[in-house]
């Protein structure tokens, strides 16, 4: 039994990296209610102010398995701190400047927090006592829907009622609140993989995801068959293919400090479980986003649209923030669930609860207590699922990889919503009314768009179950996933004082 004093330090330990988590998750969401209003405020067109998204989602793309294995090889906190550091930056930037390509360019910044949750996760794995792991990367995990849920109401009442550079000037103090607490709280974990690091492989990998990332965000406003982004799409197989050819012929982590390592050891990021939860969490992160996005957006729709509600920024992001306080209520459960039933159980659950509401959404009114209530259970089946994907993920990877292998599972994550975000874009747009001279998606579209949610999260279902079951360990009658997760896979490690 751990003793009331390492209790409490590992409580602090979660509390510490989980609020960071949360503030990392409100970088993506900051500027979304005042996007419409951007063109004006910055003299920009409504196309160049969607680039304040996209920018923070690729810089976020590039910098996580960046993050993630530096943090492998020379310390996690470390590089947590480097992360947040970069963040603040970007958000002071912001919080002086009028100009868009200096804000574009902190939005760049801000995204470089990405890799904050999954070095989080890693330490958790590292520093806490088995028995408060589970729970730990729960919650740590969950923040990367929770805090987007819970930062909608913050956002939407500071765009109202306060200049916008508030929300870049709030980043920063809560960003410079978090450094605080990593440095006075978190150790720094012993586990290092050491090594050179892969530079030719990191850049390989930044330009493959620019591209694809490029192309999914913009296929709709520059047309999905348009030469530029069928050249992007076609150089980012190109790019994939170059890169992955290139990260094989190097020696897996953890062959010496003199050896050059692979930025991701795809030797076992294709075992069967690693590669399956990831495709997996593309798709769930799909099914989670289509609430996210599409429920502030019938909120705020005029009645006269016939399913929205002429709400407020203010008030349609209190309508949203139940959804963001069941995703922290449930971690708990998903905890419990995951040591009760195993991490691929809680999974299924949570895909199937995400299947359930969005197909109801698809079929039934829109009237408020239903679109709450249906925001809300989306919420609980992300938590469930976003919850028990980080302990699939470590189970199936040496400790020294923990880092890497979470942040690539957090891109598949992030690849995943900003496909949601293509996805709803082209089917809204494709189908629309004109009130008082003013496009607004019909009913039928947003239909499809909870359709085409439910099907991803079904589709997320039938890849869980060929997720391998719990496999016996060598020498004992234990499944693997009652081990604790400190004595799975602790090859490849060196342990530095």
């Amino acid at each position: 039994m751990p003793s009331p004093q390492r209790a409490a330090s590992g409580r602090l330990v979660v509390l510490a990296l989980a609020s960071c988590g949360i503030v990392v998750s409100l970088m993506q969401t900051i500027v979304m209610p005042l996007l419409p209003e951007f063109p004006r405020l910055l003299d920009t067109t409504p196309g160049g102010a969607a680039w304040l998204v996209t920018a923070n989602l690729i810089a976020g793309a590039v910098c996580a398995p960046v993050l993630g294995r530096l943090g492998d090889m020379y310390g996690k906190r470390r590089l947590l701190l480097v992360a947040l550091a970069v963040m603040v930056a970007g958000s002071l930037i912001g919080a002086v400047s009028d100009a868009f390509a200096v804000v574009l360019g902190a939005r760049a910044l801000q995204g470089a927090a990405m890799g904050v949750v999954p070095l989080g996760i890693s330490i958790m794995r590292d520093e806490l006592p088995p028995e408060r792991v589970a729970g730990g990367i729960a919650l740590m995990s969950s923040t990367l829907g929770a805090g987007g849920a819970i930062g909608l109401p913050l956002t939407g009442v500071v765009a109202e009622h306060f200049s916008w550079h508030w929300l870049f000037g709030g980043a920063a103090v809560t960003g410079l609140l978090g450094m605080a607490a990593i440095w006075r709280i978190v150790p720094e974990s012993p586990v290092r993989s050491g090594g050179r690091f892969d530079l030719v492989g990191a850049l390989g990998l930044s330009a493959a995801l620019v591209c694809l990332l490029l192309a999914i965000t913009q296929g709709n406003g520059w047309g999905w068959g348009s030469i530029p982004v069928v050249a992007l799409f076609a150089a980012a197989a190109i790019l994939f293919a170059g890169w992955g050819w290139y990260e094989l012929r190097l020696a897996p982590p953890g062959r010496g400090e003199a050896t050059r390592q692979p930025l991701v050891d795809l030797r076992v990021s294709a075992r069967r479980q690693v590669l399956l939860t990831n495709i997996a969490s593309v798709l769930v992160g799909f099914a989670m986003f289509t609430s996210f996005m599409v429920s502030a957006q019938i909120f705020q729709a005029p009645a006269e649209t016939g399913y929205g509600y002429g709400m407020s920024l203010t008030l349609s992001g209190v309508a949203l923030l139940p959804g963001g306080l069941m995703m922290i209520a449930f971690s708990p459960v998903t905890a419990h669930l995951s040591r009760s039933r195993g991490p691929r159980i809680t999974f299924l659950i949570g895909a199937a609860v995400l299947m359930v509401a969005n197909l109801a959404r698809a079929v039934t009114p829109p009237q408020l207590g239903v679109v709450i209530a249906a925001t809300t259970v989306t919420s609980i089946g992300a938590a469930l699922a976003y919850g028990a994907i980080p302990a699939m993920i470590m189970r199936a990877v040496p400790v020294s990889e923990t880092a890497a292998a979470n942040s690539l599972n957090a891109l598949a994550r992030s690849l995943g919503t900003s496909t949601c975000s293509a996805v709803v874009a082209a089917v809204t747009t494709g189908s629309v009314m004109h009130i008082a001279g003013v496009e607004f998606p019909t009913n039928a579209a947003y239909a499809v768009v909870f359709g085409i949610g439910g099907a991803a999260a079904l589709f997320a279902i039938v890849i869980g179950v060929f997720i391998p079951r719990d496999r016996d360990v060598a020498g004992g009658d234990r499944r693997r996933d009652d081990l604790p997760l400190s004595e799975t896979d602790n090859d490849q490690v060196r342990i530095t004082p």
